[in-house]
């Protein structure tokens, strides 16, 4: 297919290739999924905020989570939906006008980038609730919540804005991008220009958000590990670990696929892999969110249970 065929503003985007067979079923999955993902983050964040026992700093900040993964399913998951919706001629290409793109890549990093600020901070309140729990009221104020959670929201604003700033910059040789979605690497790799800018800010950038998300969460863990084999207290290190351990199970999960992403970008023969991971990032894991933290909050539990008692009720009454 020649370039010269669409005009410059247009993109083409490569879809799944999967047999056409699968694309019904794959549709209603992911469909599920998507009203999942949204019914059920801001469900949550409905219930925080709507019931006063829970005005507690851990589910306010919790609320960034569930905000986060709305935004990024919402960003990835409809175009992908429209793209499962085409002619069957058409199904592994989806046309997308370059300034789409361009918003798109900035959404698809933001989310990332706000991924890891968000658990840093999610971070930082257990560690002030497990190793000064004397404290804790005094330092995690709800002044000091909304400080975090702007900070978890604006530090990674100007870093991707400069980073897809640099992308923009550049003049197109080519219009075809090699995943189903728009990303920065995918934006500088359709100019025939020096790339040498991008790959350092990229390399910069990557290296400063993931140090600090790292150190932080690894020091603050340490402090925690410590605190904890100290204590003789069992129902504080049982506490402890029950918090710690479902946060942990959800960076790692972030961590894993995002080096996944990363590190197959240098490896165009791999693309399906690469796609498998952007997958995992952005639709599996604000899936698994709201299951993994939503269902430890007791009211939350009761409310889920309750739903399922109704509509066994219902069920039986209507046999």
């Amino acid at each position: 297919m020649e370039n010269s065929t669409f005009g410059k503003d247009i993109l083409i985007l490569e879809g799944f290739n999967i047999p056409s067979q699968s694309y019904i079923p794959s549709f209603i999955l992911l469909l599920i999924v998507y009203i999942f993902i949204m019914v059920s983050n801001i469900g949550l964040v409905v219930l925080i905020f709507r019931s006063s026992g829970l005005h507690q700093p851990m589910y306010l900040l919790l609320c960034n989570m569930s905000i986060n993964d709305v935004f990024g399913a919402t960003v990835i998951i409809p175009h992908v939906l429209r793209g499962l919706l085409t002619p069957d001629s058409q199904r592994y290409i989806t046309l997308h006008l370059y300034m789409d793109c361009v918003v798109q890549a900035f959404c698809v990093h933001l989310h990332a980038s706000a991924s890891h600020t968000v658990l840093m901070i999610m971070a930082f309140d257990r560690y002030v609730a497990i190793c000064n729990p004397l404290r804790y009221a005094t330092i995690m104020t709800h002044r000091m919540v909304l400080v975090l959670s702007v900070w978890a929201w604006v530090i990674p604003l100007p870093m991707v804005g400069i980073l897809i700033g640099l992308s923009v910059r550049l003049s197109r040789c080519r219009w075809i991008m090699v995943h189903f979605t728009c990303n920065n690497a995918s934006l500088f790799k359709l100019s025939c220009e020096s790339v040498l800018i991008n790959n350092i800010y990229g390399l910069g950038y990557t290296v400063v958000l993931l140090g600090l998300s790292i150190g932080s969460v690894t020091v603050t863990y340490l402090r925690i590990a410590m605190v904890c084999l100290r204590s003789k207290n069992k129902t504080l290190n049982r506490k402890a670990l029950q918090t710690c351990a479902t946060h942990l199970a959800v960076y790692a999960i972030l961590l894993v696929s995002g080096f996944i992403i990363i590190i197959l970008h240098r490896f165009p023969q791999l693309v399906a892999h690469r796609k498998v991971a952007a997958v995992m990032l952005h639709v599996v894991l604000p899936a698994l969110n709201t299951l993994i933290y939503g269902l430890q909050i007791k009211e939350v539990r009761q409310r889920v249970m309750a739903l399922f008692h109704k509509s066994k009720v219902a069920l039986m009454d209507a046999k």
